[in-house]
C-alpha cells in the first residue's frame, strides 16, 4: 500500500470531501491543472501494463487540431492524484498513477473531452525490437537495461535478492516489456509501474506471512459493503513444470515441479482435484533455485483463480496490487485477501470494487 497516514485510513470510514487532481504534463514543457468532472483509474494485477485512466474534462480546446496542438500533446503525459480533505485546511494526495496520453476526444464545440491513457510500461511495450537483444548478466541488470533502452531516465527499484541469469536473445518484432517479465521471473518476481511511475521488481506477497495493510469490516465505522467468493476450476492448474536449457553459455538442463503441496487447499497435487500441471521454459534459467523461484512464481498465478473474491468498500487510493486485506463479514467471519485489482473512481461518490487472488478462511 502506498505509505500514507494512519489519520487518512481512519477518515476513509468517516464523511469526507473527496479532492482529487489531474496535471497534463505537455511535452513543450508546460503543466496543465485540469478540471476534471470524472473519469477512474483501474488497476490490475493480471494485465500488462497494470494501471490504465480515463478522465473527463469540460474543456474542448484540449482536442489537438493544429499540428503545433498534436506536437504538444502526442506523447504528453498525465498523473492523477486522489486524496481526503481535512477540512481543517489541510489535505493529503495519494498518487494513483503517472499516464502516457493515448486518446483525446469529444464534442470540439462544447466537449466534455474524454482522455485516456496507460502506465509508462507501454512506452517500453510500443518499442518493439528492431534488432535481436541479448539479455545476460543478472536479472536486475537485464531488466533495467531492457527498460531504459526506451526510457533513459526511468527509475528502476529492485526489492529482489538478485539474481544470474542464462543468455536470452530476443528476436526482432519481440516485445521488450514480455521480456522484463520473462527475465524477472528467473528470480520469482514481476516487474510493474508503480503510482509514482517507477518501475519495481518485485516479488508477490505471501499472503499468510505478510500483515494485512487493511482492514474492511462490516461494523460500525467500517468501510465494507459487499462481498462475494467463487470457486471454479477453470484455467486452474496446481503444479508448474520450470525448465531452463542455455547451449549458448553450454548449460546443462535444469528444472523444478512446484505443486500446491496444502492438503487443505481444494487444489492439493495429491488430493480428487486431480494433477493439472502447467509448464514454463526459458533460457534464463540456469540453476536449479532460479528454475524453484520461477515455478513458484508460475504457481501463484495459476492456482488463485480456485478462491476469488469481489468485495465493494469504500474507496481506498492506497491500495496496490499484492496487498493483503482483512476481511470480515457480517456474520463475524474473517479471510485474509490479496489483491489483484481494483478501480479508483475520480468522484466523490463511486464504487471501489476490489477483485482478490487468493483468499484464507479463519484469518
Amino acid at each position: 500500500m502506498y505509505p500514507v497516514s494512519s489519520r487518512f485510513l481512519a477518515r476513509l470510514a468517516e464523511s469526507h470531501r473527496v479532492i482529487t487532481q489531474v496535471q497534463l504534463f505537455l511535452t513543450d514543457g508546460r503543466v496543465l491543472d485540469l478540471e476534471h468532472t470524472g473519469g477512474s483509474v483501474p488497476v490490475d494485477r493480471s494485465q500488462a501494463i497494470r494501471r490504465t485512466c480515463t478522465v473527463t474534462v469540460p474543456d474542448p480546446s484540449l482536442i489537438p487540431r493544429t499540428p503545433a496542438d498534436q506536437l504538444a500533446t502526442y506523447g504528453s503525459r498525465l498523473r492523477i492524484s486522489r486524496g481526503v480533505d481535512y477540512g481543517d485546511g489541510s489535505s493529503e494526495l495519494v498518487p494513483l498513477g503517472v499516464f502516457r496520453l493515448d486518446d483525446a476526444g469529444g464534442d470540439v464545440t462544447d466537449g466534455p473531452v474524454t482522455l485516456s491513457g496507460k502506465d509508462l510500461a507501454v512506452i517500453v511495450q510500443d518499442d518493439k525490437l528492431t534488432a535481436p537483444w541479448t539479455a545476460s548478466g543478472t536479472v536486475v541488470g537485464a531488466v533495467t537495461a531492457l527498460v531504459q533502452r526506451s526510457l533513459p531516465d526511468a527509475d528502476v527499484i529492485a526489492q529482489i535478492t538478485d539474481a544470474p541469469i542464462g543468455r536470452r536473445t530476443f528476436d526482432v518484432e519481440a516485445d521488450p516489456w514480455a521480456a522484463c517479465q520473462e527475465i524477472a521471473a528467473a528470480a520469482g518476481a514481476e516487474v510493474f509501474c508503480n503510482a509514482d511511475g517507477q518501475f519495481v521488481i518485485a516479488t508477490l506477497p505471501d499472503l499468510l506471512s505478510t500483515p494485512p495493510v487493511w482492514e474492511i469490516a462490516a461494523a460500525e465505522h467500517g468501510v465494507y459493503i459487499k462481498a462475494n467468493r467463487a470457486m471454479t476450476s477453470t484455467n486452474v492448474n496446481n503444479g508448474v513444470l520450470a525448465r531452463g536449457e542455455n547451449t549458448a553459455d553450454n548449460i546443462p538442463p535444469v528444472s523444478y515441479l512446484a505443486v500446491d503441496d496444502d492438503p487443505g487447499s481444494p487444489t492439493y497435487w495429491y488430493g480428487p482435484f486431480g494433477r493439472r500441471p502447467r509448464f514454463y521454459s526459458s533460457s534464463t534459467l540456469t540453476t536449479t533455485a532460479a528454475c524453484q523461484a520461477a515455478a513458484q512464481l508460475k504457481l501463484a498465478e495459476a492456482k488463485a483463480p480456485n478462491a476469488s473474491g469481489d468485495i465493494s468498500s469504500l474507496p481506498n487510493p492506497a491500495l496496490a496490487p499484492g496487498d493483503v486485506l482483512r476481511v470480515v463479514h457480517p456474520d463475524g467471519s474473517a479471510e485474509l485477501h490479496q489483491v489483484a485489482s481494483f478501480t479508483v473512481p475520480l468522484s466523490q461518490d463511486g464504487d471501489f470494487p476490489i477483485g482478490t487472488i487468493s483468499a484464507k478462511e479463519g484469518s
